[in-house]
């Protein structure tokens, strides 16, 4: 195999294998319970105006990031317990049926009634996707949310015990910072007849978030918190001193540790960026002088990425 191909190669699978522990950082940053805490205060009815920190109890176990399938028929796992049939979450190893799509995160939380429970699923996006509209996606996965609920949730045709579910999708590099709310509604076509049933078990919230970090106020007091946690340009002072002074988030060592390792994943994967921009430069006949000015580097520093990934420096 050609030099040059086998460099570009082992850089591609470098600067993929880095994207890809970042995505799992920042779910498992934004799956601490004080973060979804924030965001459950920011999208679900029931704990609008309340404190983050008293809405924290409300979640129950530990939420399950990245190991429950979404394909019909794998999100739920049976087992015997004391000779009688369980059906729960299937949160197998991510390795197992590696290349199935999985919810990023998905937690049940208790209502303040202390009965009635809902399930909510939080996505991250980087940005719009272009091969399809997020919003049909979003569709399907609270769509599965509900009907993977028979035979764990309810049983039968037991279906008012149907618990309501919100699928939550964070999407980055927006124009602009946005939220939508997309739910049931009933229009009478004829007549009122009051039908009987819940308008409100499929909930899909949509939280649009720009490159520029917001000011703090009520209004963007969310996305300066996500637009802050998921940043690849924030320092970890940076990001731990909003998180700390603004929120009120107490940086634990595991949240500490999730923030440390996207700033230097985030380092690597700019890094590898601009590289692949002074490499396509340089082989579309600009000056080693043209794409130091343009990328602020040094000409030396051009010159030694240049000789690193060229076998020779013409």
């Amino acid at each position: 195999m050609d030099m040059s191909i086998d460099t570009e190669i082992k850089n591609a699978v470098s600067a993929a294998d880095k994207g890809a522990q970042y995505d799992e950082k920042a779910k498992r940053l934004l799956g601490n319970k004080i973060i979804l805490a924030h965001i459950l205060v920011k999208t679900v009815d029931e704990f609008k105006g309340m404190n983050p920190k008293d809405v924290v109890s409300y979640i129950e176990g530990e939420p399950f990031i990245s190991v429950v399938p979404v394909e019909p028929g794998l999100t739920n796992a049976e087992k015997e317990k004391d000779g009688q049939r369980i059906v729960g979450l299937n949160t197998e190893n991510a390795e197992i049926n590696e290349g199935l799509i999985r919810f990023d995160i998905i937690f049940y939380v208790r209502m303040k009634d202390g009965i009635s429970q809902v399930i909510v699923n939080l996505e991250t996006q980087k940005d719009e996707p272009t091969g399809y509209h997020i919003l049909n996606r979003a569709v399907f996965y609270v769509s599965r949310l509900v009907s993977s609920q028979k035979e764990r949730d309810f049983v039968k045709t037991n279906y008012n015990d149907i618990r309501r579910v919100f699928s939550i999708w964070v999407c980055m590099g927006m124009d602009e910072n946005s939220m939508a709310y997309v739910h049931l509604a009933k229009d009478d076509l004829l007549g009122s007849y009051p039908w009987k049933g819940r308008l409100d078990l499929l909930n899909i919230v949509l939280i649009g978030i720009s490159n520029e970090l917001p000011k703090h106020d009520e209004k963007y007091e969310l996305h300066r918190l996500l637009s802050t946690l998921l940043s690849m340009e924030l320092t970890v002072d940076e990001k731990l001193g909003i998180m700390e002074t603004e929120y009120s988030i107490h940086a634990d060592e595991k949240i500490r540790e999730d923030v440390s390792a996207m700033c230097n994943l985030s380092q690597g994967i700019k890094d590898n960026t601009l590289v692949d921009v002074i490499i396509n430069m340089y082989e579309n006949n600009f000056t080693i002088d043209q794409i130091a000015l343009a990328t602020k580097k040094s000409v030396e520093e051009v010159k030694a990425i240049i000789e690193k990934r060229m076998p020779v420096l013409a």
